[in-house]
């Protein structure tokens, strides 16, 4: 009782000032939870001695689900179709190339034992969705290259898993196993999308039929739509996190009552479900263990991210017109999270002898990589001439609260740069009918539309639109803001 109501809000209270204070340097929030789980963790002040993996993997697998699904409802379905082949390249092949080359590194080039090279390479495998999707969302990349690496982080969990279980099973039973798993493989990864889709389709039309009164059922749908579609799909043998991404992907780019209360509170649990997550994960470090691994684990990661991940990039992208700047980006930003950490404890639960030291070694190695990867993707971005200007949030908005079916939405554009520029007056805009300018922000201003207000390079802009006409819309803008700044009006006379 004292540990739910007193320590736990402590720690996620100290998360919240501590990223705040730290937002200034540009640190993860997930960097900055996973330390303050370390810091009031046993080894340190001991606030929270913790040690159950059992509800720790729970705890990541349920986070997981929410995290994915808002993932999904926040990609766009044209970034989706532009790199649906090198994400899903990388999210297949890759895994097993990665778990091939880190393989050769550990038992060839360090003289590791087969089985725990083994062991680590299909473990530690594939990316990690929650910090790929917590820390790329804060940077400024090019949507292909951002959308290439967070899809493929939600859709590489089947392969890792598969591999896993094959190699773990194998190495408990000493059995050698056929075709049947890799039917099984084609069925889990075939068949989530078709999970996740239905479940969506039937979402839409529930929400857009049943019209409750109070908006708090439409939360209540939300969850329980989001944990049956996980649910249905591992009751099926099918991939439970690919089917929650593929249902999130299709709400989020389909229109339906109550969307924009919808997207808040699954953002809003998304970023719940990380900082609590990787809490837990910083609770369960027990430094004083590292003292006699430290350096295996070193090892692991650098192979891991030197060697094995750039190598499956680099192989696994040939032909698909991907320039070398943004493969060493992908290579770079192959993070590792909480799955491969989930999958860590297989081989103890298998009852293999190196158990223990394979969930170190994991839990040792993906520290590294958030740590040391996810602090500097901003920095590589930059050093790759990828990083555009950051933009500043918008510190106004408007949210349309739908209780009936309508095809009228908030559309919100990011105007480009240079900021400041002089753009189009508003009465200038060709706008398709029935659109129309309701907020203007600027900074930290906000400025009322009028038919003579001249809009200004990074402004962002709302408009209530029917929803059918968002291409439009910002295809009129773009239009007529880069017009503007190309042949700027004379000035009036003195």
């Amino acid at each position: 009782m004292l540990t739910a109501y007193v320590i736990l809000p402590v720690l996620l209270i100290a998360v919240v000032l501590a990223s705040v204070w730290l937002d200034r340097w540009s640190v993860p929030v997930i960097l900055v939870a996973l330390g303050t789980g370390i810091v009031f963790g046993s080894d340190v002040l001991n606030f929270w001695h913790f040690d159950d993996v059992k509800l720790t993997n729970q705890v990541a697998n349920m986070a997981l689900v929410f995290i994915l699904f808002h993932g999904g409802f926040v990609t766009k379905r044209a970034d989706f179709k532009a790199v649906a082949l090198p994400a899903g390249g990388l999210a297949t092949w890759g895994v097993l190339l990665t778990a091939a080359a880190l393989f050769l590194g550990l038992r060839w080039g360090l003289g590791w034992s087969t089985e725990l090279a083994l062991l680590l390479s299909v473990i530690i495998s594939s990316t990690d969705a929650a910090a790929i999707f917590s820390i790329l969302r804060r940077q400024s990349l090019p949507p292909k290259l951002s959308s290439t690496v967070e899809i493929e982080s939600a859709a590489n969990d089947p392969m890792a898993i598969l591999l896993t279980t094959i190699v773990v099973a194998s190495l408990a039973t000493g059995e050698s196993f056929g075709w049947g798993l890799v039917a099984s493989f084609f069925w889990k990864f075939g068949t989530a999308p078709v999970f996740g889709y239905v479940v969506a389709r039937i979402t839409i039309w529930g929400f857009n039929h049943l019209k409750p009164q109070d908006r708090g059922y439409y939360y209540v749908l939300f969850l329980a739509t989001v944990m049956l579609t996980f649910g249905l799909a591992e009751l099926a043998q099918a991939s439970g996190m690919l089917a929650v991404f593929t249902a999130g992907f299709f709400l989020g780019n389909s229109s339906f009552v109550h969307k924009q209360g919808v997207f808040n509170f699954s953002e809003a649990l998304s970023t719940v479900a990380n900082i609590g997550m990787f809490v837990l994960m910083g609770l369960l470090v027990f430094p004083h263990e590292w003292s006699d691994l430290w350096l295996k684990g070193l090892l692991l990661f650098l192979v891991l991210t030197f060697f094995a991940r750039p190598l499956a990039v680099f192989l696994g992208t040939l032909g698909m017109g991907i320039s070398l700047r943004d493969r060493l980006f992908v290579s770079w930003a192959g993070l590792r999270g909480a799955v491969p950490i989930v999958l860590a404890t297989y081989p103890a639960a298998a009852g293999l002898e190196l158990g223990n030291e394979v969930f170190n070694l994991v839990f040792f190695a993906v520290i590294l990589s958030i740590l040391i990867q996810g602090a500097t993707l901003g920095t590589v971005a930059q050093w790759l001439g990828l990083s555009e200007p950051a933009r500043p949030k918008p510190l106004f908005s408007l949210e349309m609260q739908t209780m009936a079916r309508s095809d009228y939405d908030l559309v919100v554009v990011d105007l480009p740069g240079p900021p400041g520029a002089e753009g189009p007056m508003v009465r200038s805009i060709p706008l398709p009918e029935g659109a129309i300018i309701t907020l203007i922000t600027r900074g930290e201003e906000v400025v009322l539309p009028k038919g003579g207000t001249r809009l200004q390079g990074w402004d962002n802009v709302t408009l209530l639109a029917h929803a059918r006409d968002e291409g439009r819309i910002r295809e009129a803008l773009f239009k007529s803001f880069s017009d503007a700044v190309d042949h700027p009006s004379p000035a009036p006379p003195a």
